[in-house]
């Protein structure tokens, strides 16, 4: 079970824009994520590969918790708003729920559930 103050870490590295090193400090090797329904990627260096190619399809990216974080023994709950800006400027956000299972200190698994029809708008 996550301690307050580890989540209250993860979540600021987020909000600092440090995905990719959130990924690799506070995500067990094994790790999984779904995005909706999708298929899970697995494994923590295939999650920061993600990542890191995230990152380079925008100029900037951004983190904002809505609320706090709700914990209950292994799982974590956050509501989050991103923000992606391209190149020419355009910005879109999205809301979602990253809903994560950790094991200790590290997360073994997250689902983000979210309308992905947001991007579009």
């Amino acid at each position: 079970m996550p301690s307050r103050e580890i989540v209250e870490a993860f979540a600021k590295r987020l909000e600092d824009g440090d995905f990719v090193g959130a990924i690799l400090d506070y995500y067990t090797p094994d790790a999984s994520t779904y995005e909706n329904l999708a298929a899970p990627v697995v494994g923590r260096d295939k999650l920061a590969d993600k990542e890191r190619g995230v990152l380079a399809a925008f100029k900037e990216v951004t983190a904002v918790r809505l609320g706090p974080s709700l914990i209950d023994g292994d799982i974590v709950a956050s509501r989050w708003k991103f923000s992606f800006t391209n190149a020419e400027g355009v910005t879109r956000t999205l809301e979602e729920i990253a809903w994560q299972t950790w094991r200790g200190n590290e997360i073994i698994e997250e689902r983000f559930f979210y309308d992905p029809k947001q991007l579009g708008r």
